[in-house]
């Protein structure tokens, strides 16, 4: 995995590799110096982000297609991750909970960690005002969570998916900064606390997080 240990996509990938206990070598990247920017890494990585996966020859970006990956090279070891591919309702939830992952959750946490902590990598001051909005869409949203982990006891059904470890690293930025949004959803906040003390998030968090 070519990435960086803090990095927030770098730690969706690891997560997958430990709960499958997959092992691997990080070849770490210097974005803090422009690195991940280079020629060599543009050629690997078209839009110059981290991680990219290199498996036998194999090159793959995008946190999320390289846990699928992972999950379905490996899947008779470790935890399942994803469903039997010829389980079609199985199949139609998961891929249900990916779209609400991606669509309703990632762009509002995503937000509220560029206005806390990422831009001020960047030098720019945070934005009270976006980031209050941000916490306010959360809010809205996580009103829909709760209703389906009413249903479920994780969000594609009983058994805990890719999905549910996508929202770890956006998810713990937010929960710091916008606690009270996690807190007064009961059952969102019962299944966030168990999944950020899975041992595979404490484990992908050893070398260090962004909080």
């Amino acid at each position: 995995i070519i990435g960086a240990d803090v990095a927030t996509c770098t730690r969706r990938v690891k997560v997958v590799l430990f709960e499958k206990g997959v092992d691997f070598v990080l070849k770490p990247i210097d974005w803090t110096t422009g690195e991940h920017k280079s020629e060599a890494h543009l050629a690997k990585q078209p839009f110059g982000q981290i991680p990219v996966l290199e498996d036998e020859g194999f090159i793959l970006f995008e946190s999320r297609a390289i846990g699928r990956y992972i999950a379905a090279k490996y899947a008779d070891q470790g935890t399942k991750l994803i469903p039997d591919p010829n389980d079609l309702k199985a199949v139609a939830l998961f891929e249900q909970a990916a779209s609400v992952e991606l669509a309703d959750f990632e762009p509002n946490v995503s937000a509220i960690a560029a206005e806390k902590v990422f831009n001020a990598y960047k030098g720019i001051p945070s934005d009270e005002e976006k980031f209050q909005q941000s916490v306010e869409a959360l809010n809205s949203k996580l009103d829909g969570y709760e209703r389906m982990l009413t249903k479920h006891k994780y969000l594609a059904g009983d058994e805990i998916t890719l999905v549910d470890l996508w929202h770890l690293p956006h998810g713990e930025i937010a929960e710091k900064y916008a606690p009270q949004a996690f807190e007064s959803h009961p059952k969102f906040n019962a299944w966030w606390q168990a999944l950020k003390n899975r041992p595979s998030w404490i484990k992908a968090n050893e070398k260090g997080t962004f909080i």
